[in-house]
C-alpha cells in the first residue's frame, strides 16, 4: 500500500474542491429555468425563420432581438455559475413575450 502524508492529502483535498466547484459550470446538466429560455428561444427563432418573407420588412430587427435575448441568458448563466435566477427567468420570459407579440403583428 501506499502512505498517504499531510501535505499530499491537503493537495488531493484542494484538487477535489476546485474540480466540483468547476462541475455547476459545465458538468451538471440544463437547469431547468434555462431549458426553458432556450426551448422558448429556439421555437421563436425558428417561427421567424419560416416566417421571413411575411414579417413586413422587420426580419433583421426581429433576428437582432432574438440574438440580443440569447446574449443575455448566456451572460446571465455565465454570470450565476451555472443557473438562472427567479428574476432572471422571468425578465428573459417576459422579453420573449414581447418579441412572440411582435411577430404576431408583423403576420
Amino acid at each position: 500500500m501506499f502512505k498517504v502524508t499531510t501535505p499530499k492529502a491537503a493537495a488531493l483535498a484542494a484538487l477535489a474542491i476546485s474540480v466540483v466547484s468547476a462541475l455547476p459550470s459545465f458538468a451538471w446538466g440544463c437547469h431547468p429555468r434555462r431549458a426553458e429560455v432556450l426551448g422558448r428561444d429556439n421555437f421563436l427563432n425558428s417561427q421567424l425563420n419560416n416566417d421571413y418573407g411575411h414579417l413586413n420588412g422587420h426580419f433583421g430587427q426581429l433576428k437582432a432581438e432574438d440574438r440580443s435575448i440569447r446574449r443575455q441568458e448566456r451572460r446571465d448563466f455565465r454570470n450565476n455559475g451555472g443557473f438562472l435566477t427567479r428574476g432572471q427567468d422571468m425578465r428573459l420570459n417576459h422579453e420573449e413575450n414581447h418579441l412572440q407579440h411582435q411577430i404576431n403583428r408583423d403576420l
